[in-house]
């Protein structure tokens, strides 16, 4: 079972729309928020520390789904919680539920790989996943 962070965000009034509904990508921008912080909580330096020592340029997305439950308005305080459903050979399943109190108002599951430079050609390419990485988020 993989650790739970919990992000604070605070919900601004320019993240959302003119209904006063928060405008969903900000929702994506906290979850990504929460999964870097996710990694530094279980004790990661920065993606640009790990690019030097050893090569961990990011976890970039593969592929998202998120389903919206309740909306959220500015002033509000909400809590993204984050964790690892699922470990596989080069990528990981990010669990995201987003919370107002009690109350849900969106889930999110997010493909993500660990990704390096080719050094032939400097292109992204995934790498499989640390087990001393994997070891620290459980």
């Amino acid at each position: 079972m993989s650790r739970i962070h919990h992000h604070p965000v605070q919900v601004h009034f320019g993240d959302c729309d003119p209904a006063g509904i928060v405008f969903f990508p900000n929702f994506s921008r906290w979850m990504d928020q929460s999964s870097l912080a996710f990694f530094m909580a279980c004790g990661l330096p920065p993606w640009r520390e790990l690019e030097k020592t050893r090569g961990i340029v990011g976890t970039p997305v593969l592929e998202i789904n998120t389903r919206f439950v309740a909306s959220a308005t500015y002033g509000e305080a909400i809590m993204v919680e984050t964790s690892v459903e699922e470990w596989r050979a080069k990528v990981f399943v990010h669990r995201h539920r987003v919370l107002r109190g009690d109350t849900l108002l969106c889930e999110s599951r997010e493909v993500r790989a660990f990704v390096g430079r080719d050094p032939e050609t400097g292109r992204l390419k995934a790498l499989p996943v640390p087990d001393d990485i994997r070891l620290a988020c459980s």
